[in-house]
């Protein structure tokens, strides 16, 4: 079973407009409106590729409850805790000229909700995925992930982390299965600017060495490069076609990834699968379907490995 954590949910309002005049009254001319976080986006994706789950984490009010509905309505197994104050966030998307967002901050999060998660995370087992994705809520520890995976170390479950930074850092320790950072991302946790697939590989490397058995670094328009954990660089290039959005792309990758290595037990497989769905999503006005990604899946886009240069 998948199972993934999302501690800041959200209703994502996407409006579209032409352009943006700020002190001026703008129109739409076309609104969406999605259940996101970075891990519910992963349960979607998951589902929508036919890969059954579990969505874990903290909703309240009534913006909390239509976040249940709408991941029930997908088909996820929504088992979030409940929390007594506060609403669950709404969070702007607007792409205009140029693409902005607001960002809600969410309801706080106390000690007896954190034990009540700590208590369902009892359940998962040997062969499990637990997806950690997205930033911290300030009413969190922020070294939170390090310590679900020190309580959940020696039990044979297998983590991917979404992460930046020192979040991510913290848990490398544990061995996750799988880590995602973006060229961006890699290159900030090493004080770097990444501009040669070299560099990345380099970078990804030293993230093996620190305890990450998977690396996927995802590049946008460039495509995605893995290094696994067998001492082989994959690299493949991006789909070609319109991006229309860019919320949630990254996530929509590594649901793929997980999608396809789970079906298939082959990195190269799943990475295809991964460039697929995040490329599809950025082609999509929201979270792609899987006649979509399916689609992109028949495109003839290079993929190929290499030994790892370590």
């Amino acid at each position: 079973m998948v199972y993934t954590v999302t501690f800041n949910p959200a209703i994502d309002y996407v409006v579209r407009m032409e352009s943006f005049t700020a002190g001026a009254v703008n129109r739409t001319a076309g609104e969406l409106i999605q259940y996101g976080g970075k891990g519910i986006n992963v349960s979607v994706m998951l589902r929508r590729l036919g890969v059954a789950n579990t969505a874990l984490g903290f909703v309240a009010g009534f913006t909390g409850r239509a976040v249940e509905e709408g991941l029930r309505t997908e088909g996820v197994n929504a088992d979030f805790i409940r929390l007594s104050g506060g609403l669950t966030r709404i969070n702007i998307k607007m792409m205009a000229d140029k693409e902005s967002e607001i960002n809600g901050r969410g309801p706080d999060i106390d000690q007896a909700a954190l034990a009540a998660l700590y208590a369902k995370l009892e359940d998962l087992t040997a062969g499990d995925y637990l997806v950690l994705a997205g930033s911290v809520p300030a009413s969190l520890p922020a070294d939170i992930y390090r310590r679900i995976l020190e309580r959940l170390r020696g039990r044979g479950i297998q983590a991917v982390v979404d992460a930046e930074g020192g979040l991510l850092r913290e848990t490398l320790a544990y061995r996750p299965f799988l880590v995602k950072p973006n060229s961006v991302e890699l290159g900030a946790m090493f004080d770097a600017r990444l501009e040669t697939d070299g560099q990345i590989e380099d970078c990804a490397g030293r993230l093996r060495q620190m305890g990450a058995r998977n690396i996927l670094v995802s590049r946008a328009a460039r495509g995605a490069i893995l290094l696994d954990e067998t001492g082989l660089v994959h690299k493949i290039t991006a789909p070609k076609g319109q991006v229309k959005n860019s919320v949630g792309a990254g996530d929509s990758m590594a649901a793929g990834f997980l999608a396809g290595w789970l079906e298939t037990g082959d990195y190269a497989a799943a990475l295809r699968m991964g460039t697929a769905a995040g490329s599809a999503t950025a082609f999509s006005d929201g979270l792609a379907e899987r006649e979509q990604v399916e689609k992109l899946l028949e495109m003839n886009y290079e993929a190929f490995p290499s030994p790892s240069a370590d």
